[in-house]
């Protein structure tokens, strides 16, 4: 056989996908706010990223000030998954949410598995 085996077919494989490593459970999204417009907006695009990425949470919206201050959100809005603050004074875009979700390991829908 030649050294660098010329012809020779490479096994192909299927490619694999990032969303069958199915990071930690979801167990719950909240969106710490005082019920203003820019904690209104996270909310909802919250929401949109949740049903985009084809996960089944429901998002909690908590403007009881007492509530929020537990969390130590002094900058609203602020977005709590599974009990941790992962954003606060600032107004996620959906897709932003998204990106968020899947770099804390959470399932998030790709192009390949739909």
């Amino acid at each position: 056989m030649g050294l660098f085996h010329f012809g020779k077919k490479k096994e192909e494989q299927e490619p694999v996908c990032a969303c069958n490593d199915v990071g930690d459970t979801l167990a719950s999204i909240k969106v710490l706010g005082s019920g203003c417009k820019a904690c209104h907006e996270l909310y909802e695009n919250t929401k949109k990223a949740v049903k985009n990425a084809g996960l089944s949470v429901e998002v909690e919206y908590i403007t009881d000030l007492e509530k929020v201050m537990e969390y130590g959100v002094m900058s609203m809005p602020g977005l709590v998954v599974n009990e941790k603050v992962v954003s606060m004074g600032k107004v996620l875009k959906a897709a932003d949410v998204e990106k968020l979700l899947h770099g804390l390991g959470y399932h998030v829908s790709c192009q390949d598995c739909q």
